[in-house]
């Protein structure tokens, strides 16, 4: 029959005629883009290279924000290990605390765990700045105390009154080794009358009491 001869002739020239390569290209480049549809999208439903991306920056911004936060904080200063004698002496009067790197780095350390750490830093930096005779270092200096200290755009600033702050903004326009006396002896003495009764009853202080009692004993 006629129908059956056209089908037979049509079936041999689909045979006789190859796909052209630039079909066949074009059939596999859609087939890759549909597997890879999601990362032209906001769809979230696989682990594509866009999110991989962006997973990529946010832990870029978080390790630079740890970064930040560790930058320009000082290691604690070298100091002996603290006698049994001495840390006894610490309860006796915050002065004797603060008078030896031991009994700061201790304080210091107990400051951390109530996140004012900022208040003992700026102390140590007024107190380096005391040391100081030549003019560039000290105008230098000052200025850095009062960018991480001072300004209320700093993540360290130290809690100063209206008073005491109106005197440092009057004392930098001629920086000297005195400029933050006022402020130091107001941190001073806030460290003094609420921080240092607590560090008394912490665990930093009696774990250290008691490790270097017993340790005499043994002796």
């Amino acid at each position: 029959p006629m129908g059956s001869e056209r089908t037979e002739i049509r079936k041999r020239q689909m045979a006789a005629t190859p796909e052209s390569p630039g079909a066949a290209q074009a059939q596999l480049s859609t087939g890759n883009r549909g597997s890879n549809a999601c990362c032209f999208c906001w769809c979230c439903c696989c682990s594509c290279s866009c999110l991989t991306v962006r997973n990529q920056e946010e832990e870029r911004a978080r390790r630079t924000s740890h970064e930040l936060q560790a930058e320009g904080i000082p290691n604690c200063e070298e100091s002996p290990a603290p006698t049994l004698e001495e840390v006894n002496a610490w309860a006796q009067s915050f002065d004797k605390l603060m008078l030896t790197p031991a009994g700061r780095n201790a304080f210091r350390e107990f400051l951390r765990t109530e996140f004012s750490e900022e208040n003992m830093l700026f102390w140590m930096a007024c107190e380096e700045l005391k040391q100081e005779s030549n003019k560039s270092v000290i105008e230098e200096k000052a200025r850095l105390i009062y960018e991480d200290y001072i300004s209320i755009l700093s993540p360290k600033e130290v809690s100063l009154d209206s008073r005491v702050r109106e005197v440092i903004n009057r004392n930098m326009l001629e920086p000297s080794q005195h400029t933050f006396d006022d402020a130091q002896l107001q941190i001073y003495t806030l460290m003094h009358r609420d921080s240092y009764p607590r560090f008394m009853n912490s665990s930093i202080y009696k774990d250290l009491l008691q490790s270097l009692s017993e340790k005499s004993i043994e002796a």
